[in-house]
């Protein structure tokens, strides 16, 4: 979980007492709460105007506490609410301001849509999305979707419907399109996925199957742990065969 003072809009300018941060030391403070943020979405909040670090005469982006949470609460609402941008712009704009500003449901939808809302946890509970919520949440097009679809980066329920997972990904998808990176070209990306979760489902697969309540619940702990575990060595392995790191 994040540990930063709360905060409206980011001015820039860190309190007396608190030290600003470069954009890899935010990126390790965001890590543990939203592990697919990368320096590269950070660079594109800001130019979305989401957020407004300030400059040091050499051009560098120095990060206050109030930005980092200010970034924090432009993530929850993407993960959280799937909403687009500058939906999640003109709300935290009218908190600053002051204003009760009411949280509007994904794509103008209430109850009745297919998010459903946990009042007392303040989350997104559904397992599955509509499309339109997708698309509301990603600022994707539909000719986009199917493309993304075409090549099994997103696969639809019978129904339509998408796991949350989705809009994750489509984002993802949408970044690194910003640097010629389309859909054909991730095609190994995903195929070394289902590889990894493979691997994992043959570790888990006989505990999964036990009769015993623990021991499923110990295999999806299990499965979670070895997840994570993949990630970060497949992250490390790609840092390390470019030779970069956060600096």
């Amino acid at each position: 979980m994040l540990r930063t003072p709360t905060g409206g809009a980011g001015n820039g300018t860190a309190a007396p007492g608190q030290r600003a941060m470069s954009i890899g030391t935010v990126l390790l403070q965001l890590r543990d709460e939203f592990p697919e943020v990368t320096i590269s979405k950070i660079r594109f909040l800001e130019a979305e105007g989401l957020i407004e670090p300030e400059r040091t005469p050499s051009g560098y982006r120095k990060f206050s506490p109030a930005d980092v949470e200010r970034l924090a609460q432009v993530l929850r609402m993407q993960r959280d609410h799937y909403l687009p941008l500058k939906v999640i712009r003109e709300h935290l704009d009218a908190l600053a301001r002051g204003e009760q500003a009411v949280l509007p449901s994904p794509g103008g939808r209430g109850d009745s849509g297919d998010t459903r809302w946990d009042q007392e946890a303040g989350t997104a509970t559904a397992a599955r999305i509509g499309r339109s919520e997708l698309l509301a949440a990603t600022e994707a097009t539909e000719e986009q979707l199917d493309e993304w679809e075409a090549y099994g980066l997103l696969v639809p329920a019978s129904g339509g419907s998408y796991d949350a997972d989705a809009v994750t990904i489509a984002r993802l998808v949408c970044d690194l399109g910003r640097f010629g990176l389309e859909p054909r070209h991730l095609r190994s990306v995903k195929a070394a996925a289902d590889r990894e979760a493979g691997l994992v489902e043959q570790i888990v697969a006989p505990l999964r199957r036990h009769r015993n309540p623990q021991t499923r619940a110990h295999a999806e702990a299990t499965a979670k742990e070895l997840a994570d575990l993949s990630v970060r060595l497949h992250a490390v392995l790609v840092q390390s065969a470019l030779k970069v790191g956060f600096h």
